[in-house]
């Protein structure tokens, strides 16, 4: 069984056992668990069931396991002759999710 849900404006095709990163999500710090209701399509081996945009009763629940920053990028504009230059720097808020459960 898997599903296909949407966080911070991106789509993951998730299934249960399996480690996702996503943008930082809000959590609870005592209970480390999220549930993700924007489910976009949930395939259980037989059927594929489609949400319009999403399924009403659909839900995936998610155990965080950490919260991190990514990796670096730099940024570098420069325009010749004309003394302009700017360099910006960027790291991204992330979340590191376990898949526990998926229910339609």
């Amino acid at each position: 069984m898997y599903a296909v849900i949407m966080t911070g404006g991106k789509q993951y095709k998730v299934e249960k056992g399996a480690t996702i990163t996503v943008e930082r999500l809000t959590h609870p710090e005592k209970d480390n668990e999220v549930t993700i209701k924007e489910v976009l399509m949930v395939h259980d081996g037989k059927e594929v069931k489609f949400g319009r945009p999403y399924l009403k009763d659909a839900k995936v629940v998610a155990e965080v396991i950490s919260d991190f920053r990514g990796k670096k990028l730099m940024s570098y504009k420069y325009r010749r002759r004309k003394d302009s230059h700017w360099k910006k720097g960027h790291r991204q808020e992330l979340t590191k999710l376990k898949i526990k459960e998926i229910t339609v």
